[in-house]
């Protein structure tokens, strides 16, 4: 009879369970994406103006901060002029970019007047390879629960990286307070957020990580 331990100790995944949470996760996307783009585009623009003042509240006391950001697709919140405004103000900005499936992210410096190319599903992206490590990570949601776990759009990119980091990135999700989940049916694979944006006080917040030295 198989164990149902690994050689630690730990518990074996579920194979069952993980196919009925993949399965429940792809209808809950395709869900929410279209509840996100259905979306008034006033009420969009009030929320994410909202998640800029949170996220500068986030980012006053960080000295030196890095923040990546994101290029907005499908809805999601649109922060690039805030992000302009940000960086005329000295924070600096990368973007995350795929390198490969089942890899990590990597983060390629931004500014406003950077040359950008298309990556990965034709999303832009800085097209100078200059590396930076976040000291801040904004991730767009497509849905979240109230222990801070975000549902993204499969690829496990953002986990994968955040696990990857050699210093302690603060992680931020942000999106809209109709996508929010009672659960998200979290795997072991899954890396809760320090903090969950939606315009709304007070934000969802499981801990105010400090990055390593």
């Amino acid at each position: 009879m198989a164990s149902d331990v690994d050689a630690s100790g730990r518990p074996l995944p579920d194979e069952v369970q993980q196919r009925d949470v993949a399965r429940w996760r792809k209808a809950e996307r395709e869900r929410l994406i279209s509840l996100r783009m259905s979306l008034p585009q006033d009420a969009r623009a009030a929320v994410t103006e909202a998640i800029a003042r949170q996220l500068e509240a986030l980012i006053a006391p960080l000295p030196n901060p890095v923040v990546s950001a994101y290029w907005p697709i499908r809805g999601e919140p649109d922060l690039r002029a805030w992000m302009g405004r940000m960086h005329h103000a000295g924070v600096r900005f990368a973007l995350p970019v795929v390198v490969a499936p089942a890899t990590p992210l990597e983060f390629r410096c931004w500014a406003p007047d950077c040359r950008m190319e298309h990556g990965v599903w034709r999303i832009p992206q800085p097209a100078e390879r200059r590396l930076v490590t976040p000291t801040l990570a904004i991730a767009p949601l497509v849905g979240y629960d109230p222990g801070c776990y975000r549902l993204g759009y499969g690829g496990g990119f953002f986990d994968r990286t955040l696990a990857s980091l050699s210093s302690r990135a603060i992680a931020v999700g942000i999106g809209y307070p109709e996508l929010a989940l009672p659960t998200i049916f979290p795997q072991a694979f899954d890396v809760p957020m320090d903090w969950i944006l939606v315009g709304r006080h007070p934000p969802v917040a499981r801990r105010m990580a400090q990055p390593r030295a």
